[in-house]
């Protein structure tokens, strides 16, 4: 079983997970990596993610956290990332 491991608010919180997990949905149902995982929407439709991959991601292909399922160990963190920039708005 994959092994995930989330740096958030100075503490690392691990667990295991079936494979083809997503942590998402996982979270919304509220079991591991609940209440660790912020998110936003949740499918990739907002287009930021609360999250960056620090260690496993050569295993994942290019996406949001939010639309992948995990089938190999994961590291990632929620701590010291870059604000989305908001919205463009042209008048």
């Amino acid at each position: 079983m994959p092994r995930i491991a989330i740096h958030k608010d100075g503490q690392v919180h691990t667990g295991e997970v079936k494979e083809n997990t997503n942590l998402v949905v996982r979270a919304g149902i509220k079991q591991f990596p609940y209440p660790h995982l912020k998110y936003k929407c949740g499918m990739g439709q907002c287009g930021t993610c609360t999250s960056r991959i620090i260690a496993g991601a050569e295993q994942l292909p290019a996406r949001l956290c939010c639309q992948l399922w995990i089938k190999h160990d994961i590291e990632l963190t929620q701590e010291n990332l870059v604000p989305a920039a908001p919205p463009c708005t042209s008048s």
